[in-house]
């Protein structure tokens, strides 16, 4: 079993070097991939949004951005004290109907 399992190797002090960090889509979580992306976004940072952009597919990266928005706008409402779709259309300059 030690040979097989990463972390069994390490654990008998076989004196063996950690294996190399993940790179690009491994050990990136969708939320975080978002979150990146999307702060990147709003200071413009193209390098970092494409980046971000990496770590999972596009359409991991569309629902992510997806729910960050939808719990953005959630919490604003509840801190204004209105409808989140007042603060959409407050956010986005439409009128109200």
């Amino acid at each position: 079993m030690r040979k097989l399992l990463p972390s069994a190797r390490r654990a008998s002090g076989s004196g063996a070097a950690p294996p190399p960090a993940r790179s690009g889509r491994q050990g990136r979580n969708l939320f975080e991939a978002a979150a990146v992306y999307v702060a990147a976004r709003a200071e413009d940072d193209q390098d970092r949004m494409d980046e971000a952009a990496t770590w999972v597919s596009p359409g991991q990266l569309s629902f992510g951005v997806d729910e960050l928005a939808s719990r953005a706008l959630l919490a604003l409402a509840r801190e204004r004290d209105q409808t989140p779709e007042t603060v959409a259309r407050s956010l986005l300059g439409i009128r109200g109907r």
